[in-house]
């Protein structure tokens, strides 16, 4: 489980044949990483491999049929974020690492010191786009604005451009979205309920 906060920015070094490297601030991270722990890599989550940057990783290909990342060219920029620990601060909301699609980055523009973000997700999942709720965007927790059937924004502060890769997107960009599991069981359940 994760929390959507952001630790680390790494650079994607190469993906080929499902096998990721990234590069990785040897001090990103206060304790070394272990092989097979849980990273959340633009939201998706991926087992270690290695120790050491570059990090690598397996990519099945449901993994990459269902995420952005096998889109991604070397030197992109990614979010990285390890597993939640049972005695750490529980910030962002809860985020499992299991994208639900991909959405397209429809465009930004400025608002006072934020900068107000568009996005379009596939047809049929504006049922997912609660008002002032959870969304997690490339493994950023983010509270969605103005819902439509298809698209919606979110308000990005200053700190979160600087800390994550969001401020690299370009229109047209996919991107790695996981909807809030809360609203997904309940439109779960509702369907039952019929």
């Amino acid at each position: 489980m994760f929390t959507g906060l952001i630790e680390t920015v790494g650079t994607l070094r190469s993906l080929e044949d499902g096998v990721l490297l990234i590069e990785v601030d040897p001090g990103a991270w206060p304790d070394p990483i272990q092989t097979g722990e849980s990273v959340a890599v633009n939201g998706c989550c991926l087992t270690t491999l290695t120790t050491t940057s570059p990090l690598r990783f397996d990519l099945s290909p449901e993994t990459l049929s269902r995420t952005a990342l096998g889109g991604l060219s070397a030197g992109s920029r990614v979010n990285l974020e390890r597993a939640m620990r049972a005695d750490g601060r529980f910030g962002g909301h809860i985020v499992q690492g299991h994208v639900d699609a991909t959405a397209t980055f429809v465009g930004s523009r400025e608002e006072g010191n934020s900068v107000v973000m568009r996005f379009r997700v596939p047809e049929g999942a504006g049922k997912y786009l609660v008002p002032k709720g959870s969304i997690c965007l490339n493994g950023v927790s983010l509270t969605v604005v103005d819902p439509t059937d298809q698209e919606f924004e979110v308000w990005v502060i200053p700190h979160t451009l600087k800390a994550t890769s969001l401020g690299d997107l370009q229109p047209g960009d996919r991107l790695n979205v996981e909807y809030d599991h809360v609203v997904k069981i309940v439109e779960r359940l509702s369907a039952f309920s019929k």
